[in-house]
């Protein structure tokens, strides 16, 4: 055997201050006592854990994470963890015999999501909302989830048989986290490895077991700081927004931040004014008659240059023509010293150049260098994979870790620009063979830059293996079109990165000219010509990013000196306006997220998830737009909770969390200084505000809901103000008295005040049809957001949606009788079960307990008797598939780029889809059946190929409700009181309530939790 790193104990987890906490079996009632702090376990596998002062870990730093313990007796199979079943299948054929490969499909633990989650011994305790103990050193409680424990139970079982077992998860925080909670679930009894690498290939696996490690106990604690910190600012800040803006909503670390970037650029977009300017694009070209050993070139054959010239107007009398960025975002100049030409002007101006001569005034020529980009890291992948495959973040991430997990490409988490010596041999050896020896330069090109507050550094993005598979070698073998096109982007990235520069010729040429009413104008052209491409070879940054567009395309131009004549070819007027700021893409927030130093890219994709699941954004192509729901929520947080979504405070949170990583700063210092408050605080920071938890309950009651909830757009006519405002059932516009629905998909930059009055003009469609004669309930005729319906005015409403060939116009009392008889009961079959017949959310069907048959049509709804629905439901069910088949598509749009299948537009059960036979993928908000583009569609397709087929939820049983213990946490709610930390040994508080379940940084639903026992010192 080769030689290991001495391996972590099973039965306990060492904190870095040496000490160890005992790890207790997750069985009902067990309780197990640690040096500084207890640690309590329930039935579902609760286990707390004591945290660690600074000044006790500190004294004993040097102390090892764990010890090596005998093997026990088992089959002599050695047990690799990792996360997923892919990459257990791909590691396992490396390993061969003797090595059994498992997964615990991602964590298997983690703080309790709801009530129903928190062990009997915790409920009703202060903390039990938060599922930490924040009165004891921050203690959380993490239980086994519902959906991992038949996995848990699998791997114990096979863990006891094995000889030794290898935690071979992911070289981040997250892995390094899950690594800790298997060794704590598990409590093997066998010698336990850390088995680390960052590409999934024989000759990387088989290093990775020669050379082992211990837990990072450092990692460990900055991924579960992060957790805390996300589970205290989701709880404590959500509960907020439900109660003044909507139920439901979230908020979170990141997620706040994320969705404040978007809505200040929509505000700045509601408030910019266009201005036109316009000025004159002109074409010229060399008169003849040049001597012939310029005109001729190396030929001489007296042939005259003939490639136009094109150049813009870019003085007039020596004074500058205004641009666009000589505008501010109310359109006005922001400069004297420059010219605005109208549409009079520019075409005057055009007159009276007509007949004027021009000649060349100076060439200047400058030479052109561009050093090609650096590898990928997780950031620069998304957002390039973005502009050039149109893919969204979270499907790059998608389609990276299959091909991580099948061996394609090192780990795509990471940020970290470096390649190591090997990759860049490899990338060099190949850029030479591919392109010649030209293209590469005579040293490695070295790329140590790191994003600001990077996590720890892995290697860049790159193909796996100490040689290069080509796209071409790997089309075969890689079957999924989207891996082979993100694997091509990577290659060339890599590949590119160790190439030679471009190198060539840039130039610019000023070109005057005088009027016949004297002024005198001056036209600038600039091109480039490229003389050896270099690196451009193999790759081109995305053509939507304008500076790199600019740089790598070239622009030639005819070969002109100075006092050339030219001819005048073609002088047009073009008007131009000037545009708002753009909206931001995921690719362009990705970036400013990283430039700001806000989040870490490993999570990028799931926070712009987060946001759009919240409903605070919605994409409309491309671009990301903020909801009026996001409006008022960020609204309310910068004017009660301003630090927290501060971008500046934010990002110091990540240098505090990086520091905590590094173990340079105590994890339950800095969150008792965030929650509790602290004089030590940054000058008006939430520390020194009191901590999170005072200012919470401080700032609640100043918050006026109606007020954070309305979003002024102007004055009408009339002098009176016109207000969007956010209600509990979405938002809508008021002007005095009148109101009216703001539809779901308008942009919050077209809403202005002429639009909001022409909603609030637009005739009612709500209208009364009359009185039911049999219980005297009026029938009102209503149009909601799923279409038109009729309800009646008692108690429980009656409703029902319109039929498809019913208009609101057309319709009577007569007809909303009859829509309110359904569902109508065809009477009882033999078995005893009730037939009826149903206007569903996807057509008209008869049901009988579980059984559903569609009917053909809506008319069929109040004739089919209970003999037809009973000969209908003996039939075999019918897949939708089938009957898509046989109507005709809505419109046909080709082939899919990345299949060659013909895709169609249809109408199905759940509106219009796109289809290529085999994928569906349903239109979005934003998407129009008549301008759905083949881009568009083949984007859709994508995506759901992406995500895979669906996988059916096991529903997990629901412990019985204990009301004491509910009302006794209501109740203490009122009572608690918060004592400020001043130190390590926090002060007791208790205190407890409803809190949020959160996501990737705190957002989320409600639910109750409990705390673990971290490690003590």
């Amino acid at each position: 055997m080769p030689p290991r790193t001495k391996s972590t104990n099973s039965g306990t987890r060492r904190s870095s201050a040496g000490s160890s906490t005992p790890v207790v079996e997750p069985t009902a009632g067990d309780v197990a006592a640690g040096p500084d702090t207890d640690a309590v376990t329930a039935g579902n596998g609760a286990v707390s854990r004591g945290r660690t002062t600074r000044t006790a870990r500190a004294a004993t730093r040097g102390s090892r994470t764990g010890t090596s313990s005998p093997a026990a007796s088992g089959t002599g199979v050695r047990l690799v963890i990792v996360e997923s079943p892919a990459k257990a299948k791909t590691i396992a054929g490396y390993l061969g015999s003797g090595w059994r490969v498992e997964s615990s499909i991602g964590h298997i633990r983690d703080l309790p999501q709801s009530a129903a989650d928190v062990p009997d011994a915790h409920k009703g305790k202060p903390w039990a909302r938060l599922g930490v103990d924040v009165d004891n050193g921050f203690k959380p409680l993490y239980v086994v989830t519902p959906d991992k424990k038949s996995q848990v139970s699998k791997l114990k079982a096979l863990a006891k048989e094995a000889s030794e077992l290898y935690l071979a998860t992911d070289e981040d925080r997250e892995g390094e986290a899950i690594a800790w909670h298997l060794l704590q679930t598990l409590k093997p009894t066998v010698p336990v490895r850390r088995m680390v690498f960052h590409e999934i290939t024989e000759q990387a696996i088989r290093r990775a077991v020669d050379n082992t490690r211990e837990i990072d106990e450092h990692l460990v604690d900055a991924q579960e700081t992060r957790r805390i910190l996300d589970r205290l600012y989701g709880y404590e800040v959500s509960p907020v927004l439900w109660k003044k803006v909507m139920p439901k909503l979230s908020a979170g670390r990141v997620q706040s931040v994320a969705t404040r970037i978007l809505v200040e650029r929509e505000r700045a977009r509601m408030r910019f004014t266009s201005a036109e300017y316009w000025n004159i694009e002109g074409v010229f070209g060399l008169l003849p008659g040049r001597d012939a050993d310029r005109a001729g070139g190396a030929s001489g054959d007296g042939q005259v240059d003939a490639t136009p010239l094109p150049a813009n107007l870019v003085a007039l009398d020596g004074r500058r023509l205004a641009t666009g960025r000589d505008f501010d975002s109310s359109g006005q100049l922001t400069s004297a010293d420059v010219v605005r030409l109208d549409e009079d002007a520019a075409h005057a101006l055009a007159g009276r150049l007509a007949d004027s001569a021009f000649a060349v005034r100076s060439v200047e020529t400058k030479p052109y260098r561009r050093s090609p980009y650096a590898p990928f890291m997780t950031s620069t992948l998304q957002q390039e994979a973005s502009r050039k495959l149109h893919f969204s973040s979270q499907r790059t991430m998608q389609v990276a870790q299959k091909l991580y997990e099948n061996g394609y490409i090192t780990y795509m988490r990471t940020d970290s620009t470096n390649l190591s010596e090997t990759a860049l041999a490899a990338a060099r050896e190949q850029a030479r063979a591919l392109y010649g020896a030209e293209y590469v330069p005579d040293r490695p090109r070295i790329y140590t830059k790191k994003v600001k507050n990077a996590q720890e550094a892995h290697e860049a993005i790159r193909p796996a293996g100490e040689q290069f598979r080509t796209p071409g070698e790997v089309r075969e073998t890689l079957a999924d079109a989207d891996g082979y096109r993100l694997y091509e982007l990577i290659w060339r990235r890599t590949v590119a990165s160790q190439m030679a520069d471009a190198r060539g010729t840039s130039a610019t040429i000023r070109i005057g000219g005088v009027s016949s009413a004297g002024e005198d104008t001056e036209f600038s052209a600039s091109g480039k010509v490229i003389t050896f491409p270099g690196f451009l070879r193999a790759y081109v940054e995305g053509a939507d990013d304008p500076d790199a567009e600019l740089d790598d395309r070239e622009r030639r131009l005819p070969d002109v000196r100075e006092g050339d004549a030219l001819t005048t070819r073609e002088l047009n007027p073009r008007g131009h306006t000037t545009n708002p700021p753009p909206r931001f893409t995921e690719a362009s927030l990705v970036k400013t997220l990283e430039e700001l130093g806000i989040g870490r890219p490993s999570t990028y994709a799931s926070i712009i998830g987060t946001i759009q699941a919240r409903g605070y954004v919605w994409k409309k192509g491309s671009a990301l737009i903020p909801s009026f729901v996001a409006f008022a929520v960020v609204g309310l947080l910068e004017e009660h909770f301003g630090r927290l979504v501060d971008y500046r405070f934010t990002a110091s949170m990540e240098d505090d969390l990086d520091d905590i990583a590094a173990g340079t700063a105590a994890s339950i210092d800095w969150l008792t200084r965030f929650y509790f408050g602290s004089d030590a605080g940054q000058e008006g920071g939430v520390a020194r505000a009191g901590g999170l938890k005072h200012l919470v309950n401080e700032r609640l009651g100043e918050i006026d809901a109606r007020e954070v909830n309305s979003i002024p757009l102007g004055v009408a006519p009339d002098d009176q103000p016109v207000v969007i405002r956010v209600g509990r059932y979405g938002p809508y516009v008021q002007h005095g008295d009148e109101r009216a629905s703001v539809p779901e998909d308008l942009p919050p930059d077209e809403l202005t005040v002429d639009r909001a009055l022409a909603l609030v003009g637009a005739p009612s469609e709500e209208r009364s049809l009359g009185t039911d004669p049999d219980s005297g309930a009026t029938i009102t005729l209503k149009v909601g957001r799923f279409g038109p319906y009729v309800s009646t005015d008692d108690d429980p409403p009656r409703r029902a949606s319109l039929l498809g060939t019913m208009t609101p116009e057309t319709l009577t009392l007569a007809d909303a009788l009859k829509l309110l008889t359904l569902p109508r009961s065809l009477g009882v079959a033999e078995d005893g079960e009730e037939v009826t017949a149903q206007n569903g959310r996807y057509g008209p069907y008869v049901k009988k307990g579980s059984e559903s048959r569609s009917l053909e049509s809506e008319e069929r709804l109040f004739t089919v008797t209970l003999d037809e629905a009973l000969a209908l439901i003996a039939q075999p069910k019918t897949r939708g598939r089938r009957r898509a088949a046989e109507t005709p598509p809505l419109r046909e749009l080709g082939p899919d780029p990345a299949t060659g299948a013909p895709m169609v537009l249809r109408e199905g059960r759940f509106g219009p889809y796109v289809t290529d036979g085999a994928t569906n993928a349903s239109l979005r908000k934003g998407d129009d059946v008549a301008s759905l583009t083949v881009e568009r569609a083949a984007e859709m397709l994508a995506e759901k190929r992406a995500r895979g087929p669906a996988t059916p939820r096991r529903r997990a049983a629901q412990p019985a409700k204990q009301p004491a213990a509910t009302k006794t946490t209501r109740q203490s709610t009122a009572k608690k009181t918060t004592a400020r930390k001043t130190s390590a040994q926090p002060a007791t508080a208790t205190g407890t309530g409803t809190g949020t379940t959160t996501g990737t940084d705190g957002g989320g639903t409600p639910g109750t939790s409990s705390p673990r026992p971290r490690r003590t010192g």
